[in-house]
């Protein structure tokens, strides 16, 4: 079976169509997006790597009057209905851009990457400018911006101008698509420009979407929809359409039939259980079930190169994941619970508001878990509560793993700012009564997760020894087995050894320890520690959650 030709990070529905790219369609968008009642300005919101701007190429491919798209829509869903394709297809000017790179460490530089936009789309209309149709005061706007002298009232016009330079040119209102709306706004935030972006946005889609008689209408697609009171004031005909609504839940994403098919051409339909677990579990709308593309796509192209190629979390290869770092870094005690029972597969109740500005939500806390829901970090659990809260979980192993990763590195970096001396001098005087109690307050003080049980506790206990600037050696091989942790001090030819338990209940914590301690004589791993080392201390620590039981024994080698 020859492999699907798939189109990994590929956003030019064009190319794909051209090049013969695998492609689940969802061309049945547009049939969905010209039904009645249809608002002069769509919001389309959903998380990050889930084909937006795949989609929204290929509405331009659809409505440009400038193109011939018969070929490359020919067999998909939309062609099939022949009086739709006649009265839209290719038959109105459009324009389509993206905000998506437009993330400047300050506001000049911001503008700077917005006015290259600007020229970027002025100069693929530049007929425009010569058009003997247009206002010749809207051709003088359209040179300054080719000929980067446009001031910042004309940037905020260049969408309104082209809008009507393209319906004075073609006879027909234009429609405009924007891609990635709100990537600008949250990149200021973070960066501390909000009220300048914020404003110079207002003005720009003020300008194209409010007044603009020259409009048929216009697509917007985002993470999050930014309040009506921040950028949107005083626009009427405008829908938004989250990842709560039931129109187009399952136009992004795949949906488990369409998995299902994949799977199957590609020969792979024995991975769907692992795909199934790793990238599945989004819900959208009233309950349809998503996998999230990006990471379906990636895993298919790996298994077919590599058949016994694991899932990856590949989120973590593509985005900074700040929003998931940033509720870690503000955990109090009651957002410890909270992230510690969603990793667990629970679910958290709390307020969700899907209509948020990007000023307050890393300042509010209850708007954390909004933004989490809205950019695909959680979603909604099958069973919903009365009270209007609304119960959140991680939707797949894929994104759990994001979180277990930013917890680990947030816990070291937690570490080394801590003084641990204390610690270290109680490690190498064998008080396994002070290491207990300090280890046990550290554990409270953190985030937990169990679903490896002895794993965890490995990771945890070998960050926390490397934070105090001694060099853990992991499994290392002595005597009649590995070692869990072996800390080696040659300058004072001493060593430490520790084997670590995982307790089921408890009760059993003191027993595990005393096991683990025994384990280490029984497997003699002291015999394999070098010549130069004479004395070495033994540990054998058992942990049940955030409890835990440390027994210690110290001899002396003799050689």
């Amino acid at each position: 079976m020859a492999p699907l030709n798939i189109y990994i990070g590929g956003e030019f529905f064009r190319r794909l169509r051209e090049e013969n790219r695998y492609y689940v369609d969802k061309t049945g968008l547009i049939e969905e997006m010209l039904s009645e009642n249809q608002p002069l300005v769509s919001l389309i919101t959903r998380p990050r790597r889930f084909g937006k701007t795949l989609t929204m190429t290929m509405l331009q491919e659809f409505f440009d009057i400038r193109k011939d798209s018969r070929q490359i829509f020919e067999g998909l869903d939309v062609s099939k209905n022949a009086r739709l394709c006649e009265a839209w297809m290719n038959k109105y000017p459009t324009l389509f851009l993206t905000f998506k790179g437009i993330e400047g460490q300050d506001f000049d530089s911001a503008l700077a990457l917005f006015r290259e936009m600007a020229v970027r789309l002025c100069s693929d209309n530049s007929y425009l400018a010569e058009s003997q149709k247009a206002a010749p005061e809207d051709k003088i706007l359209l040179h300054h911006v080719m000929n980067r002298v446009a001031d910042l009232s004309e940037l905020s016009n260049v969408l309104l101008i082209l809008c009507r330079t393209l319906e004075a040119h073609w006879g027909k209102p234009a429609i405009l698509l924007i891609d990635e709306y709100d990537a600008p706004v949250n990149h200021a935030e973070q960066k501390g420009y909000y009220d300048e972006m914020i404003g110079f946005m207002r003005n720009l889609l003020g300008a194209a979407l409010k007044k603009n008689t020259s409009l048929k209408f216009a697509v917007l697609t985002g993470c999050i929809r930014i309040s009506r009171e921040s950028i949107f004031t005083g626009l009427n005909n405008f829908k938004c359409y989250g990842v709560s609504d039931a129109q187009y839940a399952d136009k992004f994403g795949f949906t488990p039939a369409e998995v299902d098919a994949m799977l199957s051409e590609a020969g792979l339909s024995d991975k769907k259980p692992l795909i199934q677990e790793w990238y599945d579990g989004y819900r959208f709308g009233d309950g349809t079930e998503i996998y999230c593309p990006w990471d379906v796509l990636l895993y298919v192209s790996d298994l077919q190169y590599s058949p016994k190629a694991r899932p990856q979390a590949y989120w973590n290869n593509t985005s900074s994941n700040a929003i998931v770092r940033t509720l870690i870094a503000q955990s109090g005690r009651k957002i410890r619970s909270r992230v510690e029972a969603l990793i667990e597969g629970k679910a958290v109740e709390e307020k969700v508001a899907e209509n948020l500005t990007y000023d307050l939500v890393y300042k509010n806390k209850s708007s954390i878990w909004s933004m989490l829901y809205l950019t695909g970090y959680l979603t909604k659990s099958p069973v919903q509560p009365d009270d209007g809260n609304t119960a959140l979980v991680i939707p797949n192993k894929g994104i759990r793993e994001i979180f277990t990763t930013t917890i680990t590195a947030w816990f070291n970096e937690s570490i080394e700012k801590q003084d641990l001396s204390h610690f270290v001098e109680a490690l190498w005087n064998g008080d396994a009564e002070a290491i207990q109690e300090m280890l046990t307050r550290i554990l409270y003080d953190t985030i937990s997760y169990y679903d490896s049980t002895e794993s965890f506790y490995h990771g945890f206990m070998a960050g926390l020894l490397s934070g105090t600037g001694l060099d853990p050696e992991s499994n290392h091989e002595s005597g009649l087995g590995r070692t869990d942790l072996t800390i080696e001090d040659g300058l004072n030819k001493r060593a430490v050894i520790i084997e670590l338990k995982y307790a089921h209940e408890y009760e059993e914590l003191e027993k595990k320890a005393g096991e683990a301690l025994a384990q280490i004589e029984e497997k003699r791993y002291a015999a394999g520690l070098p010549p130069h080392i004479k004395s070495v201390l033994t540990y054998g620590i058992a942990f049940w959650k955030k409890e835990c039981c440390v027994k210690a024994k110290s001899q002396d080698l003799a050689r």
